[in-house]
């Protein structure tokens, strides 16, 4: 499966009020390994940053003048995530500024260029309910280096939440082993046989059974004589 992961910075937090994309960055994964493909751009807003934006990200109005409009790169960016599935942080607000840059285009929403968007934050909150599910937080969290990261940055925080996104999903490894699947290096996977293993079957002795006998009689007791193992079979 292609993916795409995705983040971006802005002029402020609202897109409704004119606030607009100044980053966007975008890493590649094929089959769950980065592939060294990405997509990352500056872009003039047209209007200012906000001071406490800044302060984020730390790119400012005059480093900008010179960058293009998000029209004038549009139809790269739209090429290069076309039908992935896309994974973002806080989805929502990222979608929420691509849909308003898309719409002073007179382009469809960014959800009917893509197959699928992933929201982390959402997949965090349900693994880790109650706790701070920030990029920084999971980073930390899930033992992702973030040593390089002085302020939020559209390419390296798309590269950060792709290790952190891996390292939340880790166990659907197991799920990818087909006969498409690839290295990431593009050659087929080492397949082992494993039929020649006969694994050794370990039996309790009498003592261990008389233990275990023992405890079932007394779960048994303490739930009234309802467990089912006690009950007669009624083939």
């Amino acid at each position: 499966m292609r993916q795409i992961v995705l983040d971006t910075e802005t002029t402020g937090l609202s897109p409704e009020a004119g606030d607009r994309i100044i980053e966007i960055g975008c890493v590649e994964l094929l089959h769950r390994k980065l592939t060294g493909n990405t997509f990352h751009c500056y872009l003039n807003p047209q209007r200012d940053i906000h001071e406490d934006a800044i302060k984020v990200h730390g790119i400012s109005n005059e480093f900008l003048q010179d960058k293009p409009l998000f029209e004038h790169i549009a139809q790269e960016f739209l090429a290069f995530v076309k039908d992935a599935e896309i994974i973002i942080h806080n989805a929502p607000f990222d979608v929420g500024f691509l849909n308003a840059e898309l719409t002073r285009i007179d382009q469809p929403a960014f959800k009917q260029h893509v197959k699928h968007v992933l929201d982390t934050l959402a997949m965090a909150k349900e693994l880790y309910p109650g706790k701070r599910n920030s990029l920084d937080a999971l980073c930390e969290r899930l033992g992702v280096s973030n040593a390089a990261r002085k302020f939020h940055g559209g390419l390296l925080d798309a590269e950060l939440l792709a290790d952190v996104y891996i390292h939340l999903t880790r166990g659907q490894d197991a799920l990818l082993i087909d006969g498409d699947e690839i290295s990431h290096d593009g050659s087929s996977p080492v397949r082992m046989d494993y039929s020649a293993f006969k694994l050794p079957v370990i039996r309790a002795t009498a003592e261990e059974m008389a233990e275990h006998e023992k405890l079932l009689d007394e779960i048994d007791k303490a739930s009234g004589g309802k467990t089912l193992w006690r009950q007669p079979s009624s083939a």
